[in-house]
């Protein structure tokens, strides 16, 4: 039986601990703030409640194998999940609407040639078809195995079977989403659809490699999935499993040291001076913060490294507190796609500072009476992806890019300033991160789970296979099966 330190609570970890305990090891997890979840937060207001984090659930099946995996009570006897239909609802910028249904390749074929013509359609299925290609060719490299020593074929080739194109007299294959969407979508609202899952994970389409075409995959193949009482509920109940596999949390306990013995990890020493003893060292924590706290060179001659040049994104939210109850049979996902798509994406990838422009607005309006204080009232969440690190409480910028935010939701939320009984914005770093891209020239792969130093780990969404509440739980079992397996650890089969 070993002693595992966990640094950090965010989900990931969380995950991985929960597994360790299983194994038979004594695991205690070491968390600054105050509460569990890191970037699956919740706020409460007035009878008001909303996520600030993801508000949607994709890939449940993550968390259906952690419970399954952990203790007898599965997953939906600890948190209720509900199917999102329709899964999200576009408003493009022409004026023109589609709602998509959840997991239906015929209905999602049916409702685009229904709303954008004949033959949209068809070209969108036919996408899902090589996407769906691209997901089976990376699928247990870039989600299920840890990385592999030899990653750099993931780097080097290119996934998605991009159809030719003949430009200049010459003919080419998509290598950027963007180039999908140009060469083979051949409609700008198409190529907003397909952009619109970049964006929501703070990927300009512009650079993404054409492999991000899983991202709308996921959603089609697996559908769209709502924790009953909000994405919280699941961090809380993640949290309940480790306590019941006696994982000891530790809360406001800052680590600010690695421990080194004998050229391998042995243990954190915290904020008060405090050394805690560990055989293993997990870190759910950013990279950058992680080489900080050991003097130990973290990465080998051929590791993947953060690209410290890549933009970043955080999420920039707006909490509504309305008057009157939900519009009957609205959608809980609307999608409001940017007017100016090339003013947005040079905002995001800061080649144009200066005011921002109207971004493309995703509008959460679950139907959850645990969110609102009665059948009178409603909570929506407005959210958009901005460059990280910008400074929004100078000369009320964050209020001013607020009130873009309100002004395009108004046209998924019916009287929507009138309904207005107070809005809250959220501004400050809520990192947003995608999962591990093939292609792309490596930009896209994060950090092995195991590090250079013997006995430390990485978790959650800055390492493999990154970012998002079910690349997360990957990545806790990732590292939970190298402690346990040790280095031969190749995945689950």
């Amino acid at each position: 039986m070993a002693r595992i330190a966990v640094i950090g609570a965010g989900t990931g970890a969380m995950a991985a601990a929960a597994r360790l305990a299983v194994a038979g090891h004594r695991v205690t997890v070491y968390e600054r703030t105050e509460t569990y979840g890191g970037a699956v937060r919740r706020v409460e207001r007035d009878g008001f409640a909303f996520d600030t984090g993801p508000g949607l659930l994709t890939l449940p099946a993550v968390y259906r194998d952690l419970f399954v995996k952990t203790g007898k009570e599965p997953l939906e006897e600890l948190v209720e999940l509900v199917q999102v239909d329709p899964s999200s609802r576009h408003l493009f910028a022409d004026g023109t609407e589609v709602a998509l249904p959840n997991a239906s390749r015929a209905g999602v074929v049916a409702a685009l040639d229904e709303a954008l013509g004949a033959g949209a359609g068809a070209r969108w299925g036919d996408f899902l078809v090589r996407a769906r290609e691209a997901w089976d060719r990376t699928r247990r490299p870039l989600l299920e195995e840890p990385l592999w020593p030899n990653w750099q074929v993931l780097a080097e080739r290119e996934p998605y079977p991009s159809v030719p194109h003949k430009r200049l007299l010459r003919t080419r294959r998509a290598a950027t989403l963007a180039e999908v969407g140009a060469w083979e979508l051949r409609d700008p609202r198409l190529t907003a659809l397909l952009e619109s899952h970049a964006l929501a994970h703070g990927l300009d389409p512009r650079v993404a490699p054409a492999s991000a075409a899983v991202l709308p995959y996921l959603e089609h193949a697996f559908g769209t999935w709502y924790v009953r009482g909000g994405v919280r509920e699941l961090a809380r109940a993640v949290h309940e499993r480790c306590v019941a596999r006696r994982v000891v949390f530790a809360f406001g306990a800052e680590v600010t040291g690695i421990v080194e013995k004998d050229g391998r990890a042995a243990g954190v020493e915290l904020a008060d001076g405090t050394v805690a003893e560990a055989d293993h060292v997990v870190a759910g924590i950013d990279p950058v913060r992680l080489d900080g706290l050991t003097g130990h060179g973290l990465y080998g001659d051929r590791d993947v490294r953060p690209v410290p040049e890549a933009p970043r994104a955080d999420r920039f939210t707006v909490l509504l507190a309305l008057r009157g109850a939900r519009t009957a049979g609205a959608a809980h996902r609307t999608v409001v796609h940017t007017p100016d798509r090339v003013a947005e994406l040079d905002f995001l990838s800061g080649a144009r500072p200066g005011a921002p422009a109207r971004p493309t607005v995703t509008v959460l309006r679950p139907d959850d009476p645990a969110l609102r204080p009665d059948g009178e009232h409603e909570s929506v969440v407005l959210s958009a992806v901005v460059p990280a690190g910008t400074e929004w409480s100078a000369d009320g910028r964050g209020e001013a890019f607020a009130d873009l935010l309100v002004g395009a939701a108004g046209a998924a939320v019916p009287e929507l300033r009138e309904r207005l009984l107070w809005r809250e914005v959220r501004s400050g770093p809520a990192a947003v991160s995608a999962p591990a891209l093939a292609g792309g020239g490596a930009r896209f792969l994060y950090p092995a789970n195991s590090t250079a130093l013997a006995g430390l780990y990485r978790v959650g969404g800055s390492s493999h296979p990154g970012g998002g509440l079910p690349h997360a739980g990957m990545s806790g079992a990732l590292v939970a099966g190298l402690i346990v397996e040790g280095p031969e650890f190749r995945g689950s089969r």
